[in-house]
């Protein structure tokens, strides 16, 4: 019976690393995103863009786009369905912005964000912050494909004041 016992042990354990293998290699990156890639997306010099800006205060978007543009950032809104926030212009794509960002942050639904990683790439922006809900597997696997650095899992108001 111990014997048994131990198998199954063993083989659940071997599913269970299977069909975490995502979340491991998630949490490897989450690992690998050390402090001084953490410190190039923050760099004061970085142009931020804000992908799913909010009017709404009570926002993630918009609390986002406030926190960055409030700490000394150039920072660019960009939501095809609105066309200002905090009087500013607001972007309804990548394309339209008057110059590249250097960060993509994006506060979106996942599906969305896997749509904005493929429109950086095609731009050539090289750094995406995925704001906790916004990532995906997809996304996060074509980041690392396309040499994207990408955080992800980590919320960019939080680290910044770190």
């Amino acid at each position: 019976m111990l014997r048994k016992t131990s198998f199954i042990l063993v083989s659940l354990y071997a599913i269970d690393f299977r069909t975490l293998n995502f979340k491991w290699k998630t949490i490897n990156n989450v690992c690998k995103m050390n402090t001084n890639l953490i410190t190039d997306f923050l760099r004061k010099q970085n142009v931020f863009a804000v992908v799913g800006v909010s009017g709404n205060p009570a926002k993630y978007g918009h609390q986002v786009y406030k926190d960055l543009k409030e700490a000394g950032y150039v920072v660019y809104a960009v939501n095809p369905n609105i066309d200002e926030v905090l009087g500013d212009r607001c972007y309804h794509s990548l394309s339209e912005l008057p110059e590249k960002p250097d960060v993509v942050d994006t506060v979106v639904p996942p599906s969305v964000t896997e749509k904005t990683v493929e429109e950086c790439e095609e731009l050539g922006i090289e750094r995406v912050w995925m704001q906790p809900g916004s990532e995906s597997e997809h996304a996060i696997n074509f980041c690392m494909r396309n040499n994207i650095k990408v955080v992800h899992d980590v919320c960019v108001m939080v680290k910044r004041r770190e």
